[in-house]
């Protein structure tokens, strides 16, 4: 026990810390295969092993196997799983049972080990059921298919998929703002001046960029009230359709923004700013000192964000979500 207790020190093996994470939801697909040979194939699929029916008891197995993951491994952490859902499909060219584990639930973590335990677990009872028949059996081509959520978004194995499988599962990329003109103004004093450079601009330009935003203008202003309202008119009456600010938001005596934003809003937007608070309190508690803040400056969505490079990129990973409804909303879309 002694000996154990050394290892674990000197390594340095701990669980990833996700108290600072927000949950999101969060999905997995895994896949794997059980390859049969023509005799132990014809029995499965026409469910004659002597044991039972392999698929329907692999189904149930691969389900516990993906509740059981954190039990097997020492590092996982335990989720509250909203969603398991496993399929042995029969694909009779290559004699072989293909299982699919999806995973899905709201956390801080996701659940790619649990889907790959259900895959496991799953083509583990497929075999215990076969081998009376086929002892020359082969588990193979187990791997992640995809996952959702979390601050990456989608991530796909580069094997890709078949038509099938986007058909039935449908992965989830982020909805993008194609076309939509964009803008980031940043208010400080000091960047202004020249004290310092500007990161928290250059990262939210960057993720609308990424996002597909079409950005008209980066801009640095200094903390006062006129300059800012009138940028946002012209902004405006330009046609541009979204403008995301960070500074100023905060307590003290030069924190304007929310003021400047007041003195040309048709129409407030209060709950993205909700969203904002409620949301970042999840990365720190400070959160609810903010005074994100957005609003209508005639067609555009205007919002205001923190200075923290931070909170802004903790701040577009939250918003990001919404923003292309928010966008079909005031071009006249229909509600979901």
């Amino acid at each position: 026990m002694a000996d154990t207790v050394s290892i674990l020190d000197r390594d340095g093996f701990h669980m990833a810390d996700t108290r600072r994470k927000r949950p999101t939801p969060r999905r997995a697909v895994a896949v794997g295969e059980l390859l049969a040979g023509p005799e132990a194939f014809s029995a499965i699929v026409e469910r004659r092993l002597p044991k039972g029916d392999a698929l329907a008891m692999a189904e149930v197995a691969g389900l516990q196997g993906a509740k059981q993951a954190a039990q097997w491994l020492p590092l996982c952490h335990p989720l509250p799983i909203e969603l398991v859902d496993v399929r042995c499909v029969p694909v009779s060219e290559r004699e072989a049972i293909r299982v699919y584990c999806e995973v899905a639930t709201e956390a801080r973590t996701g659940v790619e080990m649990e889907a790959l335990a259900g895959v496991q677990t799953a083509l583990l009872t497929l075999y215990d059921l076969t081998k009376p028949v086929e002892p020359a059996l082969a588990l193979g081509g187990i791997r992640l298919l995809f996952k959702e959520g979390g601050k990456k978004g989608l991530w796909l194995h580069p094997d890709g998929m078949s038509e099938a499988e986007q058909a039935h599962y449908r992965p989830q990329a982020p909805q993008r703002l194609d076309g939509w003109k964009a803008a980031v103004l940043t208010l400080s004093d000091r960047a202004s001046r020249g004290v310092y450079q500007d990161r928290s601009g250059v990262l939210l330009a960057e993720a609308l960029c990424g996002l597909g935003a079409e950005l008209v203008a980066s801009e640095v202003l200094p903390d006062e009230i006129e300059p800012l309202a009138a940028r946002l008119r012209e902004l405006a009456d330009a046609g541009v359709g979204l403008v995301l600010t960070t500074g100023g938001t905060g307590l003290g005596p030069r924190d304007i923004t929310p003021e400047a934003l007041a003195q040309v809003a048709t129409r407030r937007v209060p709950g993205l700013a909700e969203l904002f608070r409620s949301e970042s309190r999840h990365h720190t508690p400070l959160a609810w000192l903010s005074r994100a803040d957005a609003a209508l400056v005639g067609a555009t969505l205007v919002i205001a964000l923190p200075g923290n490079p931070r909170a802004v990129g903790q701040g577009i990973a939250i918003l990001a979500p919404v923003l292309a409804h928010a966008r079909a909303m005031m071009d006249g879309g229909a509600h979901p």
